[in-house]
Parts: structure tokens; sequence; C-alpha cells
């Protein structure tokens, strides 16, 4: 499940922000007819209506009546962080197609205003906290389900972390004269389908995973 943990005051700002929308997004989905949903989000419909979806590797059903969320596993409501995620998702889809081009935070909207702050939670994080360098990073994405992302970096791995979005985590190994180097990659359609806020909680959240796979 995605927790906060400790955040960081500017990473903390970024997820009072997203906390209060799961009310507003539902009402702006009883709106949307169900085709286009399916169409521009991605997710799956099942014959009892109900939408389908994946989010770090977990499934959940939203009810097509309330678009209310719940894991597909057990039945219970996650919590309403990872509920205003999914439904920020869900009503900022617009069906632009995945490009396979990758940008950095800064060239997000408004991400260079926060760029140094959310390097310091995903990449310098990185770095700093993983044991075993460029092999420990490559085994803790592989067992994640990452897909290698070639010439980029020294290792790099893409995960499908929503249906129509993919993150990248790249590495570059350090010398005597440079420390190594992380960094998180979007891919450019990204704002397509979710807010800049939503994509550093997302980026964040994935170096955590990463960490705790090492």
């Amino acid at each position: 499940m995605l927790r906060d943990g400790s955040p960081t005051p500017q990473l903390k700002e970024w997820i009072d922000r997203l906390a209060p929308v799961v009310e507003e997004a539902q009402e702006k989905l009883q709106e949307r007819a169900a085709g286009k949903l399916v169409m521009y989000s991605g997710c799956r419909q099942g014959a009892d209506g109900d939408y389908r979806l994946e989010f770090f590797w977990q499934e959940y059903i939203i009810s097509s009546e309330d678009f209310s969320v719940r894991r597909a596993e057990d039945g219970d409501a996650p919590s309403s962080f990872v509920q205003s995620l999914i439904l920020t998702y869900l009503v900022t889809a617009n069906g632009a197609t995945p490009s396979g081009r990758w940008i950095g935070f800064r060239e997000l909207p408004q991400g260079m205003f926060y760029v140094q702050a959310f390097r310091g939670y995903t990449g310098i994080r990185l770095v700093r906290e993983l044991e075993g360098g460029l092999d420990a990073f490559g085994r803790a994405a592989e067992s994640l389900g990452g897909s290698p992302v070639t010439d980029i970096g020294d290792a790099g791995f893409a995960f499908q972390i929503l249906p129509r979005i993919r993150i990248a985590l790249v590495y570059w190994c350090g010398d005597e004269e440079f420390p190594s180097q992380a960094r998180v990659l979007f891919e450019d359609t990204a704002p397509h389908y979710m807010s800049t806020d939503g994509l550093a909680i997302l980026g964040s959240h994935l170096v955590g995973r990463i960490l705790k796979a090492a």
C-alpha cells in the first residue's frame, strides 16, 4: 500500500493538496461517459460495469455508481490518499498516446520551481541509501518487473505505475571525479494523466519501493 512515510516539507505540501480531492473527482467522473473513461485512461470495465486498473502492481476496483475505490484482493477501501491518486488519474486522463520519450521533472508543468526538492527525496536519496550500488539497483528493479531502458545512464529501468503512466529510474556510476547519480524520469505525456504534484509523489514512492526491494 502506498504510504506517506516521513515526507519532506515540499512532499508533504503536495500530499496535503491531493488528499481532499476524492469527493470532487468523484463528482467529475459521474459526468464522464463510460466509453470515454475507458478509452482515455486505459482502465478496464467488467461485466458488472465497474472499472479496474493496476496501481503500483496492485489491482483496484472503481465503482461505476459512486466511483468509490476498493482493493480487488480483499474488497477493502484503501487510504483516501491512494484513492485521490487513482481518481486524479481517471479525471486527468485525456487519451494522449504514450510517446516513449523521457523527460526530467523540471520539464513537467511548474516542475522547474521544485526540481531541487524533488531530486533530494528521489535520486539523491536513492544513491545515499542504496547499499550495493549498481548491482543492487539492478536486482531490485528487476524484482519489481522493471523493463530495461537503454541509451541512458549505466543502468535504467521503466515501471508501469498506472495503465498509461510509466516512470523510469536511471543510475550513473561515479568515479574519482564525480559521485554516483540517479534520476527519476517521466514520459513526456505524463502530464496528460496526472498533476505534477501527483507525479512527484509517484516518483518518490517508486524510489522507496526500490530501496525496500534492495
